[in-house]
């Protein structure tokens, strides 16, 4: 028998598509399975209108046969099967596919759904076997044919003995190497957890006979191993099923044996889209951080299948960065695939789609926020630190859609609040939303400028994240009211009179609160002020840059670190203004030790540390002689 030859462009696309096309190379088996299926669909259309046609539905399945000895992987398919001539045109020529010519000869019939359309994927088989043989036999024909090819060097048709009518596809495994176990496709274990992994919601029952172990009739210790035949798929995806007739536990243990995580979601949410894009979607908020969230070895993204088929693992482009804990699935037939169907075309179909999953995820969240508050506290505070990133990020482009969601701790009972609760009971006469930022509630709420502003009633909220202060002045403004740090100079709460008493009292004790100064230097300025209540002192940024994002930046491991530009402010009705004034008249030494004492009394207060803690020891217990 005369071989044939692969047309030269044929052959290099060959070489293309095993050595390159194609970068993992189990996938194989989802091909030639997928190829099955789509001859099985073909019949199953071809008999709705044509009565000659009798299909037994018990018969429609792929059955997998494994033979160690001869190293042979083979798939059958109750399909249509194929005549000579179709044999020929389909797997002589690459790239020429039945499926995709008889999608287009079917358009007009919208529920038909064929997974091959490129006519490449049957050629994957080549990866793992040194001879592939093809026996088919077409519906309704008496002849079989058998196609027989060891790769690039070109391929056999001839007539062969089949009973019913189908396809068999045999591989020959190739012999182990350095690099690649082949013979792990051998073993019944791989062949599930690969139909599993790819295969599982084909819509005909995969089987293959599997070795078991189980007790010999009459024997209650003495095991025996058999094959037992077992249906390797699940067949109807979770996700296509009726929303009403699937339970908690369903959903739940659907999660656990996809995302090998064992405790319950948060939410559940499962949706069907039709319009200008179709797909299911069944998509999971964790209840905990995974361990390596927050690491670059965590990688985000949705498995997404097409017509039941994995298409990607993990399919990044369906989620934005702030929803990237969310795990799940989506399927669709209206995407654009690329010839390996392991990555996708960048199309408008995709980016609908997560355009959508993006608003379902958005709207989940502000309907636990709204009815089960309790699980959306848990729920920020396992994920609430990726939202403030998603304000923060990319110069705040998504701040407006993520605004609502987020929580802030408040001076009011110390609970935690959304802006929109902050906003909906601010006080009459404020003007603004005033924050603080500190390590830890009860030293925020130590810290002196907060007193003034609690005095008058006006709620302040706590921020704790070191990522809080660059989120609200990314937000600027909530509602016309915009964010104030009443660490810095921009909070002012006191009257004309006031104002114009603390400049009176500044301007008389210039020189002394210059000489101040100068003994602290790397301050820029030391003022009196009436701010503060009880406590004498306090530090004030001034500027873009405010005390806490200077520990925040100066804390990260990199060489970068900033300054803040801030002022000493020292309570003007304090007994320590007497003592001071009284110091810069017949003691400036002394005054220069008070100086240094009062700078790093502020600095300890503000978290901030001390240059040189020895010095202050000295200083401290000099002045206790």
């Amino acid at each position: 028998m005369a071989k044939k030859q692969f047309k030269a462009e044929s052959k290099r696309l060959m070489d293309l598509m095993i050595n390159s096309i194609y970068t993992n190379k189990e996938i194989f088996l989802r091909e030639i399975i997928s190829n099955a299926s789509d001859a099985m669909d073909k019949l199953h259309y071809r008999s709705l209108t044509d009565k000659k046609i009798k299909l037994n539905p018990e018969e429609q399945t792929i059955k997998i046969t494994l033979d160690k000895e001869k190293r042979t992987l083979t798939i059958s398919d109750k399909g249509c099967g194929m005549s000579e001539e179709e044999l020929e045109k389909n797997l002589g020529t690459i790239a020429q596919s039945g499926s995709f010519t008889f999608k287009e000869e079917n358009e007009k019939k919208k529920d038909i759904d064929i997974i091959g359309q490129f006519g490449v994927g049957f050629y994957s088989a080549f990866m793992v076997s040194s001879k592939v043989e093809v026996i088919t036999k077409a519906y309704g024909s008496e002849d079989a044919y058998q196609w027989v090819s060891s790769g690039i060097d070109g391929y056999t048709i001839s007539k062969a003995e089949k009973e019913t009518y189908g396809t068999d596809i045999i591989l020959t495994i190739k012999e182990d190497t350095e690099d690649d176990n082949f013979s792990t496709y051998l073993e019944d274990y791989t062949i599930q957890s690969l139909v599993k992994k790819y295969s599982d919601y084909i819509t005909y029952p995969i089987q293959m006979a599997v070795e078991t172990r189980k007790l010999k009739d009459g024997s209650e210790d003495e095991y025996e191993t058999v094959k037992e035949v077992k249906t390797l798929n699940s067949l109807v995806p979770l996700w296509k099923r009726d929303k009403k007739q699937i339970t908690e536990e369903e959903y739940n243990t659907f999660y656990s044996d996809k995302f090998f995580d064992y405790e319950k979601p948060f939410k559940v949410i499962h949706t069907s889209v039709e319009g200008l894009v179709s797909f299911q979607s069944l998509l999971y908020i964790p209840s905990h951080v995974p361990f390596n969230y927050y690491t670059k070895e965590y990688e985000k993204g949705l498995q997404l299948y097409s017509n039941g088929v994995l298409i990607m693992e993990k399919c990044s482009d369906l989620l934005p960065d702030y929803f990237s804990f969310v795990k799940g699935i989506v399927d669709s037939s209206d995407l654009s695939l690329n010839i390996s169907r392991e990555m996708l075309q960048q199309d408008k179909a995709l980016k609908l789609i997560a355009k959508n999953i993006e608003s379902k995820i958005k709207k989940e969240l502000e309907t636990m926020l709204e009815k089960d508050r309790e699980m959306y506290e848990k729920f920020y505070q396992a994920f609430g630190m990726q939202l403030k990133f998603g304000v923060y990020n990319e110069f705040g482009m998504h701040k407006d859609e993520l605004k609502d969601l987020l929580l802030f701790h408040s001076s009011e009972e110390k609970k935690l609040v959304t802006l929109k609760e902050y906003v909906s009971r601010i006080n009459p006469s404020q003007d603004a939303i005033y924050y603080v930022t500190g390590e830890n509630l009860d030293k925020i709420d130590l810290l002196p400028q907060v007193e003034q502003v609690k005095e008058r009633n006006y709620e302040v909220l706590y921020l704790t994240d070191y990522v809080d202060e660059f989120v609200v002045q990314t937000l600027i403004q909530y509602e016309g009211k915009k964010f104030i740090n009443v660490s810095t100079n921009q909070l002012d709460l006191t009257s004309e009179e006031e104002k114009e008493e603390i400049k009176t009292l500044n301007e008389e004790n210039k020189e002394m609160l210059q000489f101040m100064k100068e003994v602290i230097s790397d301050i820029k300025d030391v003022k009196f002020t009436h701010k503060l209540k009880k406590h004498p002192v306090c530090l004030v940024s001034e500027g873009n840059v405010t005390v806490g994002m200077e520990k925040v930046i100066n804390a990260m491991p990199t060489d970068e670190h900033i300054k803040a530009d801030i002022s000493l402010e020292i309570n003007a009705d304090h007994p320590i203004v007497q003592k001071l004034q009284s110091l810069y008249k017949d003691n400036q030494d002394k005054l220069r030790a008070y100086s240094k004492i009062l700078y790093a009394q502020a600095r300890l207060i503000e978290g901030l540390p001390i240059e040189n803690p020895t010095e202050l020891s000295n200083l401290v217990c000099d002045q206790l002689d």
